[in-house]
């Protein structure tokens, strides 16, 4: 099977999209003449044309609200935020009108928009330029909230997600963009709301997201050497959570982890273990924990860095600690 990069196989993605559906179409800040910030719509201006990759002022209110209008219109937009820390400046147009025009029309009204937005602390751009915000929307109803962790999903997934009736947040993750692996060449997609299990085990379930979800295997491979065999869950989508996997995992190996490069404060892991205490507590052999970055403001420098997010070191420390 042939290998792209992350950043190929969203590209890719967008490219059959375009020529499958007339109406799918990418606007942003630099997607069009630039090819994006991170080089996801790199061809597609010479391909479509300047109808359909426009690129916008730099005002994240203005066109993600244009996205939502046009998605209701009809049309079945692409907007790409430079950095998913900007969607601050959007926040009225996704959660008061994006994520319940539906509802509040009685399912008369369909919002079949994507907004993509690179996330993930790989680079060192301080404090405004780096956060993992995905807990922010899985608290909202009427949004879904997919975070993929390697090409073939990335893939598969934003083709789902374009071809979604809902309003869809896709979060890339910035060190991701260079990874490469195989991804199909046929025509295929990945559903929105259902996990992968990367790795069968009985000691231990380990549920990751996005850029941890390599993380998470690497550790597994390590405790592995120490007679600890360990689960893990690709989550993929935050929203829908896909709870069958994950509580049939639990219920199977009796302890369980989250990891994730957010704040472990009031993040995903802190939903998904409560989900677990609610609905697998006679199951648990140990609490579930978080692993997740300490409760501050994300640090330029590179050293500070190392204190913040925790490394593979950490991460298995803290699964060890869980089975001993």
């Amino acid at each position: 099977m042939r290998e792209l990069s992350f950043t190929e196989a969203l590209n890719e993605a967008l490219r059959e999209e375009m020529r499958r559906d007339p109406w799918v179409f990418c606007l942003g800040e630099d997607v069009g003449v630039f090819d994006g910030a991170f080089g996801v719509t790199n061809g597609l201006l010479a391909e479509f044309g300047p109808n359909r990759v426009i690129d916008t002022p730099i005002s994240e209110n203005s066109f993600v609200g244009a996205a939502i209008g046009a998605a209701i219109a009809g049309t079945r937009p692409v907007a790409e935020l430079q950095f998913l820390d900007f969607i601050t400046l959007a926040m009225d147009q996704i959660v008061n009108l994006g994520a319940k025009i539906r509802y509040m029309s009685g399912g008369q009204v369909k919002v079949p928009a994507v907004i993509r937005a690179p996330y993930g602390t790989q680079f060192p751009n301080g404090a405004t330029h780096v956060q993992s915000l995905e807990a922010w929307f899985q608290h909202v109803p009427g949004l879904k909230v997919a975070m993929p962790s390697n090409p073939a999903d990335a893939k598969g997934l934003l083709k789902s997600a374009i071809r979604e009736d809902n309003l869809v947040l896709f979060l890339e993750n910035k060190g991701l963009y260079s990874v490469k692996g195989a991804v199909p060449e046929e025509e295929y997609t990945v559903p929105l709301g259902e996990a992968a299990v990367r790795r069968e085990g009985d000691d231990l379930t380990v549920v990751a997201l996005g850029a941890f979800v390599p993380q998470a295997l690497t550790a597994a491979d390590r405790l592995a050497e120490e007679g600890i065999r360990a689960e893990v869950i690709d989550l993929r989508t935050v929203a829908p959570i896909d709870r069958e996997t994950i509580l049939a995992s639990v219920r199977k190996t009796g302890r369980a982890a989250v990891l994730h490069e957010a704040a472990r404060i009031g993040g995903v892991g802190a939903e998904i273990g409560m989900m677990i205490q609610e609905e697998a507590f006679d199951h648990l052999d140990a609490p579930v924990k978080r692993i997740g970055a300490a409760h501050v403001p994300f640090p330029f420098s590179p050293a500070l860095k190392r204190r913040v997010i925790p490394d593979i070191n950490a991460i298995v420390d803290e699964l060890k600690a869980l089975v001993r």
